[in-house]
């Protein structure tokens, strides 16, 4: 079976990896009561974080385009087959959606972005407490769907991995291939 090239595959759980973060580092900054000095750090960290996961989205979706994806074993059910593909251009929607959305939350906030404290990304809108109120729901629910769908997809790998023992999974592991196993 092919495998993802290393580039996809090291872009994969980069990405897979600052999302889990940026996602706990949300819930864990959120529940702060008011507005404290470690409330504002996590706030900065959430944010770097989310742009971070926008550039290596943007740089895995473009790889993906170069660099076409290993096609699924011929004994893999059709309607896995379509079902993995929508999922995955759902995930890569929601890539660009959530840090997107978060993005523009805060400007409507009237609070700008300053990746690391250092560069202050465009502010392409004002301050609009109304539109605020709108996008911090459209963020929430965004990444509400994502988290339902990376467990979707998690669920997903391990089946490959567990049951059906087709090497789908091992496609995107880290290290030398390894042949799918016999089933008893």
């Amino acid at each position: 079976m092919h495998r993802y090239t290393t580039t996809a595959i090291v872009l994969h759980w980069l990405i897979a990896l600052l999302i889990v973060a940026t996602f706990t580092l949300g819930l864990v900054m959120t529940d702060i009561p008011g507005l404290t000095p470690t409330k504002l750090k996590y706030f900065s960290w959430h944010k770097w974080a989310g742009v971070t996961v926008l550039g290596l989205a943007a740089l895995r979706l473009l790889w993906r385009l170069l660099r076409h994806p290993p096609v699924y074993a011929d004994e893999m059910p059709a309607w896995q087959r379509g079902a993995a593909h929508g999922l995955h251009w759902l995930l890569y929607l929601l890539m660009f959606g959530v840090p997107l959305s978060g993005y523009f939350y805060s400007l409507a906030a009237g609070v700008p972005v300053v990746y690391f404290g250092i560069l202050e990304l465009p502010v392409l809108i004002g301050a609009d407490p109304a539109l605020k109120t709108v996008l911090k729901d459209v963020h929430y629910w965004l990444n509400m769907l994502l988290a339902l769908l990376v467990g979707l997809h998690v669920a997903a790998a391990f089946k490959h991995l567990l049951v059906d023992r087709d090497g789908v999974m091992a496609r995107m592991l880290p290290g030398p291939a390894t042949p799918p196993k016999e089933s008893p």
